[in-house]
C-alpha cells in the first residue's frame, strides 16, 4: 500500500494509506440542543450569543459564542468553505507533492490555512495550540466516535485544547452527512438561503434523479468500485460507504466482493493481486481519486489494460471521500449517471 507498510498500519489506518476502497478501506477500529442558528451572509458571519451543536456522537458542544478559530479535517474544511465558513487550520491531505491543492481540499486556498499535518498520523500539536482553537471538527468512519485523521498517540493532548465535533460518514447514505454538514454550517453563521447554496442542492437532487433513471434504464450494467496500490487492487463493497450506499439506493448495480472477503474485512473490501484483477466482471469501473491511490492513467499492469471496461473506456473517477457540500457532490453523481447512460455491456 502507498505511504505505509501493512505491518505498521492501525486498523483504521488502512483507509488513510489509500488501500482498498478509499472511503471503505477502513476496518472498524480502532449536552443536548441541536444547533439551529442562521447567519447573515455566505461569508459566515455568525450570530452573536451562545453557540451549541450536537454531533453524531451525541455530544453537545456549548460555547459562549460561535467558534471563530476553527480547525478541521481538510475535507470538512472544504465543505464549510463552500458554505462561506473559513477555518484557521486543517489536518489531512491538503497539498500534493508539487504543492498544489489536494483533491480533498476542494476550492479552498490552501496557502491561507495552517496545515497541521498533511499525511496519516501527522498532527502538529504545538501549531494547533498556537492557533488558540475554539473547536476541532472531523468526520468519523466507525461507530466508536474515532475522529478521522486525529492521531491515536496524541488524541488526548488534542482533546484538552478545544472541544471536538464529529460528523459520521459510517454506514449511512450520503444524504445524511450532507444534511448534518448543512446544519453545522448554518449553526456557524452560513446563510443557507443564499442562491449559491439552494441552487447547489437543487442540482444535486436533479443529478440524483438522473442517476435513478439511468440505473433503471440499464439495470444490466455492472459497476465495480476499485482502488489501486503498487501491490494490490482493491474492490469495494457497496455497504458502509456513504456514496455507494446512496448510489445503490438509486438502483445502481454494484459488483460485490466475495462473502469471505467481506467477512475478513468487516464488509469493506476485497484485495486482489494484479494477476487476478479480472476476477469480477464489470461494465463500468469507478476508481479512487485520492492522491494516495494510483490513478488509472498511471496503472501499467497488463492485466488492468485488458479489462473489458478499461478497453471500452468505461472508467471514471470516484470521489472516495466526498466533500460534504451539495455543490461538490453534484459532479460525482452526474459522472456516474452519464457513465451508465453511455455504457456498453462488455462483461
Amino acid at each position: 500500500m502507498p505511504n505505509a507498510t501493512t505491518a505498521r498500519l492501525s486498523r483504521r489506518g488502512l483507509l488513510a494509506a489509500g488501500g482498498a476502497l478509499g472511503l471503505g478501506a477502513v476496518l472498524t477500529a480502532c449536552g443536548d440542543d441541536d444547533a439551529k442558528d442562521g447567519g447573515a451572509d455566505t461569508k459566515g458571519a455568525a450570530k452573536s450569543g451562545p453557540w451549541s451543536f450536537k454531533d453524531d456522537r451525541g455530544t453537545t458542544v456549548k460555547l459562549d459564542e460561535a467558534p471563530k478559530n476553527i480547525v478541521a479535517f481538510t475535507g470538512v474544511a472544504a465543505a464549510l468553505y463552500d458554505y462561506g465558513i473559513e477555518v484557521k487550520g486543517v489536518f489531512g491531505p491538503t497539498t500534493t507533492k508539487d504543492g498544489k491543492a489536494d483533491v480533498q481540499a476542494g476550492d479552498m486556498d490552501v496557502s491561507k490555512v495552517t496545515v497541521l499535518g498533511n499525511v496519516w498520523d501527522q498532527f502538529n500539536v504545538e501549531k494547533y495550540a498556537a492557533l488558540a482553537p475554539d473547536v476541532l471538527i472531523s468526520t468519523m468512519f466507525d461507530d466508536a466516535g474515532t475522529l478521522w485523521y486525529v492521531p491515536e498517540a496524541s488524541k488526548d493532548k488534542i482533546a484538552k485544547l478545544a472541544p471536538t465535533v464529529g460528523i459520521s460518514v459510517f454506514d449511512r447514505q450520503l444524504t445524511a452527512p450532507l444534511q448534518r454538514m448543512w446544519e453545522l454550517a448554518e449553526s456557524l453563521g452560513a446563510d443557507m438561503t443564499a442562491a449559491k447554496v439552494t441552487e447547489a442542492k437543487k442540482r444535486f437532487e436533479a443529478a440524483s434523479e438522473r442517476l435513478r433513471k439511468a440505473a433503471k434504464a440499464k439495470p444490466e450494467i455492472k459497476v465495480l468500485v476499485g482502488s489501486a496500490s503498487p501491490e494490490l487492487f482493491y474492490v469495494s463493497g457497496s455497504n458502509l460507504s456513504i456514496d455507494l450506499e446512496y448510489f445503490k439506493s438509486l438502483g445502481v448495480n454494484f459488483v460485490e466482493p466475495t462473502e469471505a472477503a467481506k467477512k475478513a474485512t468487516g464488509g469493506w473490501f476485497e484485495s486482489l493481486s494484479w494477476e487476478n484483477v479480472d476476477k469480477h466482471k464489470a461494465d463500468v469501473i469507478m476508481m479512487d481519486d485520492r492522491s494516495s491511490a494510483i490513478q488509472p492513467a498511471d496503472i501499467t499492469e497488463a492485466t488492468w489494460k485488458q479489462l473489458p471496461a478499461v478497453k471500452a473506456g468505461q472508467v471514471i473517477a470516484r470521489s472516495t471521500e466526498p466533500i460534504l457540500s451539495y455543490d461538490k457532490c453534484v459532479a460525482p453523481v452526474e459522472a456516474l449517471a452519464e457513465a451508465i447512460e453511455k455504457a456498453r455491456k462488455v462483461s
